[in-house]
Formats: C-alpha cells, sequence, structure tokens
C-alpha cells in the first residue's frame, strides 16, 4: 500500500512538473512572439499618459492620460476650462485601434483607425464608425479624430464634427505640462 501511494505521488510530481514546464514553454513563446502593429501603435498612444495642457480658441484646456484596465485601455480626461470634462478611450481592437469619445453633448462616437500596417507612424486617424446618444439625427456629434505627437512633448488633434448638416474641425495643440 504504501509503496502504490509513493508511485502514485512520484508519478503526480512528474505530471506537475510536466505541466509548468509546458505552460513556461509557451508563455516563453508568447513573450517572443512579434507584437501586432496595432499593439505597437498603441504602446506607442501610451506614451502619452500624464497632463497636457493647451488652448482652443482662447480656451485653457487640459489633458490627463490615464493608462488603466490593466494597460489595456488608454483614457484621455479633457477639461475645457469652465466646461464639463470628456473622455475618450482608446483601445486595441483587431490589426486597428479605437476610440469611443463620452462627449458633453451627450453623444458616444465610436471611431476606427483602419488596418494599421505601421506601427512606428506619428500621427493616428480616427474615422466614424457609429455614434450613440443622439436626440435627433443633426445633432452635434464628432467624426473623427487625428492624433500627431509631434515630439514627446507636444500633441496635435484635429477633431472633425458634423452640427446640423454642416461639418467643421477644431485644432488643439498641447505641451505637456512639467
Amino acid at each position: 500500500m504504501r509503496r502504490t501511494l509513493t508511485t502514485s505521488m512520484l508519478g503526480m510530481a512528474i505530471l506537475v512538473a510536466a505541466v509548468v514546464a509546458l505552460a513556461g514553454v509557451h508563455g516563453e513563446a508568447a513573450e517572443h512572439a512579434p507584437k501586432a502593429a496595432s499593439e505597437a501603435a498603441f504602446e506607442q498612444l501610451t506614451s502619452l499618459v500624464g497632463e497636457w495642457q493647451g488652448t482652443q480658441q482662447g480656451v485653457a484646456v487640459t489633458l490627463t492620460y490615464t493608462l488603466t484596465a490593466d494597460g489595456t485601455a488608454l483614457m484621455e480626461q479633457m477639461q475645457p476650462a469652465g466646461s464639463a470634462a470628456m473622455i475618450t478611450m482608446f483601445t486595441v481592437d483587431g490589426e486597428r485601434l479605437l476610440a469611443t469619445h463620452y462627449c458633453s453633448a451627450g453623444n458616444q462616437p465610436q471611431m476606427a483607425t483602419g488596418a494599421i500596417k505601421e506601427p512606428e507612424t506619428k500621427s493616428l486617424t480616427f474615422s466614424l464608425v457609429r455614434v450613440t446618444g443622439m436626440k435627433t439625427p443633426g445633432d452635434f456629434h464628432n467624426t473623427g479624430v487625428m492624433v500627431r505627437l509631434e515630439d514627446k512633448d507636444h500633441l496635435t488633434q484635429e477633431w472633425t464634427y458634423l452640427d446640423h448638416g454642416k461639418s467643421g474641425t477644431n485644432v488643439f495643440r498641447y505641451e505637456r505640462k512639467r
């Protein structure tokens, strides 16, 4: 009986060791697998983490970028002086990046890049996929955003919008807060 128990325990120990070894090999392979271009572009976007300041049409605007959801989402909080804050969430979706903007106008434009081929780009352009939360089809809503990192301390955003059939663009220039 004792010998059977010892043999069973030895067999179990060998099985556990094999499972652990296989898990290590799989984890190692995953660590060394090349990143998808969209993942590399998202990683580059995460360099924005921190506070930024700028103006748009004479109004001071503060941007705060925070990495959240265990590093899988980049949250941008845009706070124009004297106005409500707005949030944009950036995430990876297969070969593209998504940006969902929670606007003070009460709607949520969801925008996406095309399939990312070149992750080392200085700018990313997001185009409207759909918008939720609009009360009427003519309501103001953003239709896209281009995010361009000029250098590690300078950022430009160009937001396009549609308002009762008229399109426009708002350009924001930011500098990293020290």
